[in-house]
C-alpha cells in the first residue's frame, strides 16, 4: 500500500478534503508506473480498464482497507490515461463506468475569482448541479459554496445516499467544493452532506438547485432549464425597447395555488393553469399577470415568502419546463408575466440555507443583525461577496431562463432599515452611528442596475412602505433604481377613506388628495394587494359601509378611482368580482358568487370595462408621471364629498374628466369646470343598470357652456349619480 497511514485515516472516516489528490489515476514519478485508487464500499473486486487505448493493460486493484478502500499499481505505464472502473459488489452485481476522480475541475479559477469579488452574474451556470458530458462521459458536475466545511459529499440515488462515494474536492480558497459523477442524468436526486465547521454531519439541500422534491424530503434535483423550446422571441425582442413608465399596466395578482383547483386538495399544474387563466386575464383586458412567489418554499402557509429554492419554480404546480410553458403561453396572448422576489430574508429550516457549513455563511452570526423576529427568519449578509453575488445572479437568472418581466422585491423597507420592527437595544447601527443598512442599500442599487442592463424592458418594483427618497430614482443620483414603487400610502388612505360612512367621509377629504402631494416624487403603482384582504382584514367588499347596495357602489367607486387616479394598477384576484371570504391559501375563489345575484357579476363587468376603457385611452396611462397628466378641477368641496380632475396625455392633450360622488345622495345641476367647449361624452358610469346601480347619469354627456368655473374657461351641469365615478370626454 502506497497510502500513508494517515492519508488512509483521512479517506476511512470520510474526512479528507481533497479526495481528488489521493483517489483516482496519478503518476507516481517520472518512469515509475501510475497508482488507482478508488473508495467504493460494498465492492469486491475492481479493475482499471482502459477506454481509448485497448492496448494498455488492465488494472487490478487490491482492497487494502475493509472500509472499501482499493489500491492498484502499474510499473508498464508511466502516464495517466481514461479508464473505467469495473466493479464486482459483494452480491455479485457488475458495473462498469468511468471514475468521477479521473475528471478535471469543471469550475474554473476564473469562475472562482470573479465569484470571490461578487461579480460572477451567471454563477447559476458554475455552481449547483449540471449535465454535462466531458471527454464524452454524459454525467452531472456538483459544486457548492462551503468555505467553513471540513468535508463536503454529493449523496443521491446514484450512491444510495452514500457519502463515502463521492467526496468533493475544495477549490483552493475559494470555499467552494466540487466533483463530477459520470452517469448522473435529468431527475436525479441529490444533496450535499457536509460534515460542517464543528464536526457535526448534516444533510443540505443545494442552494442554486434548478428543482426540487415536495417537503418533507425536500431533496434537490438535476434538471437542465434550456431544454424548453420558446416561442416568444418575437416578445422578448419587443420587450427591449418597451418603455415600463409610458404604457398601460393593469396588473391581476394571483396565487397559483388557490385561484381555481380541480379538487379540494389539489390545485392546478402549471401546464392545467395557462388555458383557463390566459382566457379570463384576457377576457378581462389586463395587461399583466403578477404571481405570489413560485420559488420553491416548503412551508406552503407562508405564501412562498419563505423560499426554501431561490433558483426552483415550486415543485408543487409541476416542473422548471411546466412554469416555462405558462410564461410562454402569456406571452403569446400578450400578457407581461410579473414574480414576487424576496431577497429580504430566509426561513431557519435546518436542511437549507440557515448555518449552511456549521455556520452563518449566508446570515450573520448576530442576531441583532441576522434575524426578523416578526417573521422568524434570518436576513442576508448582504456585505459578503458570495451572498450578493447569489441574489444578485438568481435576479438575472429568472430574467434570462424563465423570460419574466417584472420582479416585485418584497419587503424593501425591512433591507433599507437596520431597526425594522425592532426595538432598542435588538439592533445594531451602521459603522456611521445611523440605522441604514449600507449594505442592502448598496446590494439594491447593484441589482437593480444589472437587471436594467442586462434584461432591457424588464422592470422592477418595490413594496416598499416608508418615506425613504428616490427610490425609483436612478443610482447614479442617488436613488435605489427600481422602475416603480408601490404607493402604500394611497392604498392605506383610500382605504380608511372608503371604510368610513358617507355621512363622515366630508371629515376625512384629504384622505383621498393627499396623494397627489407627493406623487411625483415617484413611479407609482396602486396596489390593492394580497396584503389587504388576509389576517382578519376581510375583503376589499366587506370594508365597504351600508346595505348591499351601498357596499357594492362603494366597491365600484373604490375599483373606478384605483383605475382613472395617476398610477400603474395592481388588484389582487377575487377583488374583480367582490369576494365576500376573507382569502384562504387552501381554498379555490368563489367562483359560485358570479352567479348569485347582479352584484358581483356586475363588479366583474365594470373591472372589465375598466381595463378596456384604460388601455384605449393613452390619456390615462401615457402621463402617469408628467405634471401635464394631471390637474384638479375641484378637490376641495369636502361637504359633499366630490371630487373631479382631469387626465391628458404627455403633451397635454386629449384631456377626459373624471368626477366622483361619494356620497348615496344624486345631486343633479352640479356645475363643473372643463377646459374646451362642445360636447363631453360620459363614457363611464359605475351607477349605470349595466353594473347594478341606480342608472342615473347624463344621458349620454354634456354641453359645455361658456361660463369659467373651477379655473376653467367652459363647465355644464352635471347630474352626479349616488356613489358614483364618471368619465367624460371631449368631443372629436
Amino acid at each position: 500500500m502506497i497510502l500513508s497511514a494517515a492519508e488512509l485515516e483521512a479517506l476511512v472516516s470520510v474526512r479528507h478534503a481533497s479526495p481528488h489528490e489521493l483517489l483516482g489515476m496519478h503518476p507516481m514519478g517520472a518512469g515509475k508506473g501510475v497508482v488507482v485508487r478508488a473508495f467504493l464500499p460494498g465492492a469486491r473486486r475492481v479493475e482499471a480498464v482502459p477506454v481509448h487505448e485497448r492496448s494498455l493493460p488492465t488494472i487490478e486493484l487490491e482492497c487494502v482497507h475493509d472500509s472499501g478502500i482499493f489500491e492498484g499499481t502499474s510499473m508498464q505505464i508511466g502516464r495517466v490515461f481514461a479508464y473505467d472502473l469495473r466493479v464486482t459488489w459483494v452480491d455479485g452485481a457488475q458495473s462498469i463506468g468511468r471514475d468521477a476522480y479521473s475528471f478535471l475541475p469543471t469550475v474554473g479559477e476564473t469562475d472562482l475569482f470573479l465569484f470571490g469579488q461578487g461579480n460572477e452574474r451567471r454563477i447559476y451556470d458554475k455552481l449547483g448541479a449540471h449535465l454535462r458530458s466531458p471527454d464524452g462521459v454524459p454525467g452531472s458536475s456538483f459544486a457548492v459554496w462551503a468555505p467553513n466545511a471540513q468535508r463536503v459529499s454529493v449523496v443521491g440515488d446514484f450512491n444510495h445516499w452514500d457519502g463515502r462515494r463521492h467526496l468533493m474536492r475544495r477549490l483552493g480558497a475559494s470555499g467552494v467544493w466540487e466533483i463530477f459523477v459520470p452517469g448522473v442524468g435529468e431527475g436525479s436526486r441529490y444533496k450535499f452532506e457536509i460534515r460542517d465547521l464543528h464536526g457535526n454531519v448534516a444533510l443540505k439541500t443545494d442552494p442554486y438547485g434548478f428543482f426540487f422534491e415536495p417537503a418533507p424530503q425536500n431533496a434537490s434535483i438535476v434538471w437542465n432549464t434550456r431544454k424548453f423550446e420558446w416561442s416568444d422571441t418575437a416578445w422578448m425582442e419587443a420587450r427591449r425597447s418597451a418603455g415600463v413608465l409610458d404604457r398601460p399596466m393593469s396588473v391581476y395578482e394571483v396565487h397559483i395555488g388557490s385561484w381555481r383547483k380541480k379538487t379540494a386538495a389539489e390545485s392546478f399544474s402549471y401546464r392545467e393553469l395557462a388555458g383557463p387563466l390566459i382566457e379570463y386575464v384576457t377576457r378581462l383586458g389586463f395587461t399583466h399577470v403578477e404571481f405570489l412567489p413560485v420559488s420553491e418554499h416548503a412551508f406552503y402557509p407562508s405564501w412562498g415568502y419563505q423560499v426554501t429554492g431561490f433558483y426552483s419554480p415550486t415543485c408543487r404546480f409541476g416542473t422548471p419546463d411546466d412554469f416555462q410553458f405558462l410564461v410562454n403561453a402569456l406571452h403569446q396572448a400578450g400578457i407581461s408575466v410579473i414574480v414576487d422576489w424576496v431577497p429580504a430574508h430566509f426561513p431557519r429550516d435546518d436542511w437549507a440555507l440557515a448555518r449552511f457549513d456549521g455556520s452563518c455563511l449566508y446570515e450573520h452570526e448576530d442576531p441583532r443583525q441576522g434575524a426578523h423576529k416578526d417573521w422568524g427568519t434570518l436576513i442576508f449578509n448582504y456585505g459578503r461577496h458570495e451572498v450578493r453575488n447569489f441574489l444578485a445572479a438568481n435576479a438575472l437568472f429568472w430574467c434570462e431562463r424563465y423570460h419574466i418581466d417584472g420582479l416585485r422585491v418584497d419587503a424593501v423597507a425591512s433591507m433599507l432599515y437596520l431597526d425594522y420592527s425592532k426595538k432598542d437595544g435588538e439592533w445594531l447601527p451602521n459603522r456611521h452611528g445611523g440605522k441604514e443598512n449600507i449594505e442592502a442599500i448598496a446590494f439594491l442599487r447593484e441589482f437593480n442596475h444589472l437587471v436594467h442592463t442586462e434584461h432591457p424592458g424588464v422592470s422592477t418594483i418595490a413594496e416598499e412602505s416608508t418615506a425613504w427618497g428616490m427610490v425609483t430614482r436612478p443610482p447614479y443620483l442617488g436613488g435605489l433604481g427600481f422602475s416603480l414603487k408601490w404607493n402604500m400610502g394611497w392604498m392605506h388612505d383610500t382605504l380608511g377613506f372608503f371604510e368610513r360612512e358617507p355621512v363622515h367621509r366630508q371629515y376625512h377629504h384629504d384622505e383621498l388628495t393627499f396623494a397627489m402631494l407627493y406623487h411625483s416624487s415617484e413611479n407609482f403603482v396602486l396596489p390593492l394587494s394580497h396584503d389587504e384582504v388576509v389576517h382578519g382584514k376581510g375583503t376589499l367588499l366587506g370594508r365597504m359601509p351600508g346595505d348591499d347596495w351601498q357596499r357594492f357602489a362603494n366597491l365600484r367607486c373604490l375599483l373606478a378611482y384605483q383605475w382613472l387616479f395617476p398610477g400603474k394598477k395592481l388588484l389582487f384576484m377575487g377583488g374583480e368580482f367582490g369576494s365576500t371570504r376573507e382569502w384562504n391559501h387552501n381554498l379555490e375563489l368563489d367562483w359560485f358568487l358570479l352567479s348569485e345575484g347582479p352584484y358581483h357579476a356586475a363588479v366583474q363587468r365594470l373591472v372589465q370595462d375598466l381595463n378596456t376603457l384604460y388601455r384605449a385611452r393613452p390619456s390615462l396611462w401615457e402621463g402617469d408621471f408628467e405634471p401635464a397628466g394631471f390637474q384638479w378641477v375641484d378637490c376641495s368641496d369636502h361637504r359633499q364629498s366630490t371630487l373631479s380632475f382631469i387626465r391628458r396625455r404627455r403633451d397635454g392633450s386629449a384631456p377626459v374628466l373624471v368626477v366622483l360622488n361619494l356620497t348615496p345622495v344624486p345631486r343633479p345641476g352640479y356645475r363643473i369646470g372643463l377646459p374646451s367647449s362642445g360636447k363631453w361624452a360620459e363614457v363611464l358610469n359605475t351607477d349605470a343598470a349595466l353594473y347594478a346601480g341606480s342608472n342615473q347619469g347624463n344621458l349620454g354627456g354634456v354641453d359645455a357652456q361658456q361660463i369659467p368655473s373651477h379655473g376653467q374657461p367652459f363647465s355644464a351641469l352635471f347630474l352626479l349619480p349616488p356613489m358614483a365615478v364618471l368619465l367624460f370626454e371631449a368631443g372629436k
